[in-house]
């Protein structure tokens, strides 16, 4: 019995797991928010956990694209 390798993957297909980026959205989300409502509890205000929220997603969707956004450069075809 001879094993066959399995067809190898094309390129561009991304690699990484997506539970992976979508748990560092929400961790991100969770711990600036958590912040801003620290935040907002400490100085009495109201609006400090949404810019929390809003700045956490930014920077968690910015370390996303980061981290699994990189397509490796195609060799040129002849």
């Amino acid at each position: 019995m001879s094993q066959q390798e399995p067809p190898a993957a094309p390129e561009d297909t991304p690699h990484g797991d997506p539970w992976q980026a979508f748990s560092q959205i929400v961790a991100g989300v969770l711990l600036y928010g958590g912040a801003g409502w620290l935040a907002d509890r400490w100085l009495g205000t109201s609006y400090l956990v949404a810019i929390g929220i809003v700045i956490g997603a930014g920077l968690s969707l910015y370390a996303v694209v980061k981290q699994f956004g990189h397509v490796p450069p195609s060799s040129p075809e002849k």
